[in-house]
């Protein structure tokens, strides 16, 4: 609430805040809230007043203080070069001021924007649904697991998922399961991917859904999806299937190999890398249409006949009763979906088909020549890999990881001797200092 003459998002006077306050009974508006002393604002922040130069050479300082690193990691956070057109886009005042589209009347550019990012997802995935948006790949997989529990006729309460999968991924996914009181287990891998006979013996009543990534997260594509669609078909256990929307563009159609959702994550396409930031998808076929956690955007008519766009199926608990809520996700990342439409829609089919190319040649020539130095072998497992693969080294990974990091390169050690790279176009340029340096400390 804004106190004199108000602001142009909240125009209050205070004869208007003195009447709400007195409708609800309190004397301000600190009454309203319960703040422990302890962490409560005393009236001084403690930063002294700068000008505006003072403030921009002050951040200057800070930041850099940062190590000056190239990345070549990967994970689930992955960075393509973002056209300029996307900010100039992203950033007009109406998408950037824009909260949720819940007035149609005043929003149908936005809605539009987002009606054809779910289109994009569609022809991407195969499916026949795809949402306006997930806050990232986490949260999606574990939206897809409770979609499972309500919607799949068998008694099982087990969600199986690979034993390789990122640490971060799998805790968002039991928090959900614990709510629902669904167990997490995991299926072998054999080779960097599913190892399919184990999770055939795994399979069974009590399984409501099987999960698989391709790529996993060690970069390898997954090379029989199918066969993991007949065995969740099997056993009538929802086939989720996680990947991205670089990596769609190249791979077998998810609905071709049988999958029922797909989740993962779009933030590679109109966001810079962001660790802790992300855009996560979801896409299902018509049979889950009402089940779909979050909101679409559907396509309508006006008045006048013409065509118009508007939120619907907006089955969260904010919209209808708690017991037949889908799921109590409260907003959505509208603009990082915005960013990312516009990323693919000037890629083009054509572009977006090259960008995952160079990301599977790339990764094929990076991992080539890092395998002819004395002291490590890549990539480790023996399959086709989408920009990142693992690589082995004789001393440890911990300690090869510090001394690339000495030489200006991060890298991931993720076992007592495995290190894992990826490699995009924004790093690509750097392979050749990232091969001298791993000669250097091997």
């Amino acid at each position: 609430m804004s106190r004199a003459n108000g602001t142009p998002y909240a125009p209050h006077t205070d004869d208007e805040t003195a009447a709400m306050l007195a409708e609800i009974g309190v004397d301000d508006e600190e009454a309203l809230f319960d703040i422990p002393e302890a962490v409560s604002f005393d009236g001084d922040f403690g930063i002294d007043a700068r000008t505006e130069r003072g403030i921009r050479d002050e951040c200057a300082r800070i930041f850099a203080r940062n190590d000056d690193l190239t990345e070549f990691l990967g994970r689930g956070h992955y960075g393509h070069y973002v056209p300029s057109v996307v900010d100039h886009l992203a950033d007009r005042a109406e998408f950037l001021t824009s909260y949720t589209q819940y007035q149609p009347e005043v929003s149908q550019g936005f809605l539009q924007a987002l009606f054809e990012y779910q289109s994009m997802l569609v022809e991407l995935t195969g499916l026949d649904v795809a949402n306006c948006s997930m806050y990232d790949a986490a949260t999606a997989l574990g939206e897809a697991a409770t979609l499972a529990d309500r919607v799949r006729s068998t008694s099982g309460d087990t969600v199986l998922v690979p034993e390789q999968l990122r640490e971060g991924k799998r805790a968002v996914l039991e928090n959900y399961c614990d709510g629902a009181d669904l167990a997490v287990e995991t299926y072998p891998m054999a080779d960097g991917t599913a190892d399919v006979d184990a999770l055939a013996d795994r399979a069974g009543d009590d399984v409501a859904m099987v999960y698989a990534e391709s790529p996993t997260v060690r970069g390898c594509i997954e090379e029989r999806l199918a066969a993991i669609g007949d065995l969740a078909d099997e056993t009538d256990a929802l086939f989720v299937l996680g990947s991205d929307v670089v990596a769609l563009s190249v791979l077998e159609s998810p609905a071709a190999v049988g999958a029922d959702v797909v989740v993962g994550e779009a933030g590679s396409l109109g966001l810079p890398t962001a660790y802790g930031m992300g855009l996560g998808i979801f896409a299902c076929s018509d049979e889950f249409l009402r089940q779909v956690p979050g909101r679409l955007v559907g396509a309508s008519e006006d008045a006048n006949g013409d065509r118009a766009y508007t939120l619907t199926l907006q089955t969260r608990e904010q919209h209808i009763r708690k017991e037949r809520a889908t799921s109590n996700i409260c907003t959505n990342q509208a603009w990082v979906a915005l960013r990312a439409a516009i990323h693919a829609a000037t890629l083009g089919p054509d572009g977006l088909v090259d960008l995952a190319n160079d990301s599977v040649r790339e990764a094929e020539a990076l991992a080539s020549r890092i395998d002819e130095l004395s002291g490590a072998a890549a990539p480790v497992h023996d399959r086709h890999h989408f920009r990142e693969f693992a690589v082995r080294v004789d001393q440890p990974a911990e300690a090869i990881a510090a001394d690339l990091e000495g030489e200006g390169f991060a890298v991931h050690a993720i076992d007592d001797h495995l290190l894992q790279v990826c490699v995009t176009d924004l790093n690509a340029g750097e392979t050749d200092g990232l091969v001298a340096a791993f000669e250097e400390v091997l």
